[in-house]
Order: structure tokens, then C-alpha cells, then sequence
């Protein structure tokens, strides 16, 4: 790989305590930061490569701690609908209907769309996800996968050994860039029996859970009248928290459920736009950052998003909560970004590997292109990246020291030939 030294007009490391660089460099080596700093001559004594990159911003990759990658192919085909509508009536009826290749057409044309618009690391819950690994194996991009597992207690047990299958394979493969969780779809798709048989699998393989929980007031009156319980309870009654979790949405929480997940060390996934888009609700980040739980950033799937544009979640979170909290000084323009980046790698369970630009960490980063209207003037790059930047103004992405996007042309990949792919896979699976 080399050595590569970027020259950038701004440096945004998101390490703890530490200020934009201005006029800045990044070094790094093979698949590593090497250093970061104020621009020195002598920095790029012996790179293989140097790029001047006077009019770019460089940050961390964006980390997308909850998606349904391949949920791309069903984008714009089940708008307006609420959730468990949505769910029943648009969504599970094709998902029936899915190949292991259609999930790997979805799933190329996702990195595609997401490694353009600056994610660099994504947290799948799926199916078929031999095909998502070999999707990401192929882009490039950094990926934590899970089974997604629902329905009978048979239907979870065959599922469930599928899944630690995958996992073993998966694992120190694609240079290190996939790693595993497993992946109990929600509390409303699982019996008791189900649930426990996934955390007792857990415990033995080691492996966090990812899960949907408290996304909607449906959710908690179906979980009330069949068990008598909230989720959270319900869940603690099956072990859940008994080994790390990435909960995703967290809507409908009250104060002594937040304390909980604080004291648990419990990472929130927080998915603004779909929860606005399927008026689930929205969740309480102020009071969860507050009580010290660990807040990250997702999409959700682009079938209910309806893109994968990490850029557009951090806006629409910091503005949300604003308005929600009547308070302008609500998550500002720092924790958002920490939130998407850092936070994320976090709740991933890859904080010493990725979420800043520090010596030792893996060299994923993005460029922004500063030189357009919208992104005119500068005074401060952190509040450019949430108020004013878009996912298409990232020109250059690399992860674990490869470039996979220059100038905004995929490296790795024809973007042609994806989209064309997936559009007729969508189209087939439509006509199914």
C-alpha cells in the first residue's frame, strides 16, 4: 500500500479534546494513520503518494450503526404506510420473495450509495448475509453483520445455526473489515423460548446483540398485552442484557428504562428520519446523552428513509432535537458529528480501530469538497459538516488504506453496471 500523505485545507480528527487542523496533513501508512498535524514540507519526505487537496476537508468515515442494506431494491415502493402497515403489507410479503442474489445486487448498489456519500462502516441486519459479506468483501467498505431472526422457535433454531456458521467464516476475512452480531429481530417477532435460545447462543459464541426495540406505541401495547410487561422488562426477563447490545430506534423509553440502559452500557442506535417517516416517534437522545447512554446514528433501511445519505441523518438529528427540546443548544453541531462518527464505532465495538484520525487507528477517512457555494465561507468546519454539507460533496473515501472512491468514480466497482443490476432484480422481485 504505501505510504500516502494528504495535504488538506482542514483536518477534523473527532480524537477527545482536539480542535480542527487548519492547513493540515494526514500521513498514512499501509492500512494505518501514521500522524496528523499542521502542515509541515518535510511530512511528505518519502510518500509514495501526496495529494494536494487545498480545497477538501478531511474527516472520519461515517459510521451507519443501523441498516437494512439490501431493503434498497424495495426504495419508493411502500411510502406513507405506518410501520407494522408498512411491515405487513408491503415489506414482509416481498421480503418472502427474495433471493440470496437478489440481496447481493441490493446489497452493492447500498455501498454503493452509501461509500459515495461518505459512510465508510455500516451495521446490516438481514438475510442470505453470506451475499452481503460477498458484497462487501468485493467494495471494500467495513461492515458488522447480522442474521436477522425471527418467526417460529424451528424457524430461530435453523436460523440461529446459520447464523454462528456465518460468523466463523467471516471472521479475519476481507482484511479484517467484517465482524459479527447476532441479530434478534425485534421483541415482537420472537417468543421467550426464542429470545433465550439467541442469548444463551450468544454468550457462548461471545457475540453482541443487535435488535429493534421500543421503535413504536404498537410495539409496547403488543408486548404489554402479551406478556404484561414494557419491552425493556420483558427483554431483561429473557437475559438480553446480559451481553452487550446495539438496541436500535429506542423511541418509547421512559426515564427509569434510560437509567437502566446507562447502568447496562447499552449503545442507542438513533434513526431519525425513518422514525419521522413512519411517525414512530421520536426517540429521547437529549434525556439518553444526558443519563450517559452511548448515542449513535443510522438510516434505518432506504425502504423506509428512503436514502442512505449519513450526511442528511446528521442534520435531521441535531435540527429534531432542537425543536423537540425547545432548546437551540440541543445536541450541537460536535456530538452530532461525534454521534456519526466515533459514537458509532463505539456501539460497534471498533472504537480503537476507527471513528477518529489518530496514530494507530485504520485509515478510513473521507474528503468534502469545500470548493462549492453551499460550503462558502468556512468559519467553522464542524458546523459545515452537519448544517450545510450533503452526502454528494464528498469526492474521496478510503477505508483500511485503499481508495475506493476518487474525484467521486468508485474505484473498485462499475456504478453503471451495479445500478442497472439491482434495477432489474427490483423490477423482478416486484413482479414476483
Amino acid at each position: 500500500m504505501g505510504t500516502v500523505v494528504i495535504h488538506c485545507e482542514w483536518l477534523l480528527t473527532m480524537a477527545e479534546g482536539e480542535e480542527p487542523i487548519h492547513d493540515a496533513y494526514i500521513k498514512i501508512v499501509d492500512d494505518k494513520i501514521a500522524a496528523v498535524g499542521p502542515w509541515q514540507e518535510t511530512v511528505a519526505d518519502a510518500a509514495t503518494e501526496v495529494l494536494e487537496a487545498r480545497t477538501k476537508l478531511v474527516m472520519p468515515g461515517l459510521v451507519n450503526t443501523h441498516t437494512h442494506a439490501a431493503m434498497v431494491l424495495l426504495r419508493s415502493l411502500g411510502d406513507d404506510y405506518p410501520l407494522y402497515a408498512w411491515l405487513k403489507e408491503k415489506i414482509w410479503p416481498r421480503e418472502a420473495k427474495l433471493t440470496a442474489e437478489d440481496v447481493y445486487h441490493g446489497t452493492r448498489l447500498a455501498i454503493s450509495e452509501m461509500l459515495r456519500s461518505g459512510t465508510t462502516t455500516f451495521a446490516d441486519q438481514y438475510f442470505f448475509m453470506d451475499e452481503v459479506a460477498r458484497a462487501v468483501d468485493e467494495g471494500g467498505i467495513r461492515a458488522v453483520l447480522s442474521r436477522g431472526l425471527l418467526g417460529s422457535d424451528a424457524e430461530v433454531e435453523t436460523k440461529l445455526e446459520e447464523a454462528i456458521e456465518q460468523a466463523k467464516r467471516w471472521k479475519g476475512k476481507a482484511e479484517g473489515r467484517i465482524t459479527a452480531m447476532l441479530g434478534p429481530h425485534a421483541p415482537y417477532t420472537l417468543t421467550p423460548s426464542a429470545m433465550r435460545q439467541i442469548v444463551t447462543t450468544a454468550r457462548h459464541y461471545q457475540l453482541p446483540l443487535h435488535i429493534h426495540v421500543a421503535e413504536t406505541r404498537d410495539e409496547l401495547e403488543e408486548i404489554g398485552k402479551n406478556y404484561g410487561k414494557r419491552p425493556i422488562a420483558y427483554l431483561v426477563d429473557q437475559g438480553v442484557f446480559s451481553r452487550p447490545v446495539l438496541l436500535a430506534h429506542g423511541v418509547w423509553l421512559d426515564e427509569g428504562e434510560i437509567s437502566f440502559l446507562a447502568k447496562q452500557k447499552v449503545a442507542v442506535a438513533h434513526n431519525p428520519s425513518s422514525n419521522l417517516k413512519l411517525a414512530s416517534g421520536i426517540a429521547p437522545v437529549l434525556q439518553l446523552q444526558k443519563a450517559g447512554v452511548l448515542v449513535s446514528l443510522g438510516t434505518d433501511g432506504a425502504a423506509s428513509n428512503n436514502r442512505l445519505d449519513m450526511f442528511t441523518e446528521l442534520r435531521t438529528a441535531s435540527l429534531l432535537h432542537k425543536v423537540t427540546n425547545q432548546d437551540p443548544t440541543a445536541i450541537p453541531a460536535e456530538t452530532a458529528l461525534r454521534m456519526a462518527t466515533i459514537n458509532g464505532a463505539r456501539a460497534l465495538g471498533l472504537g480503537d480501530q476507527i471513528g477518529s484520525l489518530e496514530p494507530g487507528k485504520k485509515a478510513d477517512l473521507i474528503m468534502v469538497d469545500l470548493d462549492q457555494s453551499h460550503l462558502t465561507p468556512c468559519f467553522n468546519p464542524v458546523s459545515l459538516m452537519v448544517y450545510a454539507a450533503r452526502g454528494s460533496d464528498v469526492s474521496d473515501v478510503m477505508v483500511n488504506g485503499q481508495w475506493l472512491v476518487k474525484e467521486r468514480k468508485m474505484v473498485k466497482w462499475d456504478e453503471s453496471e451495479i445500478r442497472s443490476a439491482a434495477a432489474r432484480t427490483a423490477w423482478d422481485l416486484f413482479r414476483r
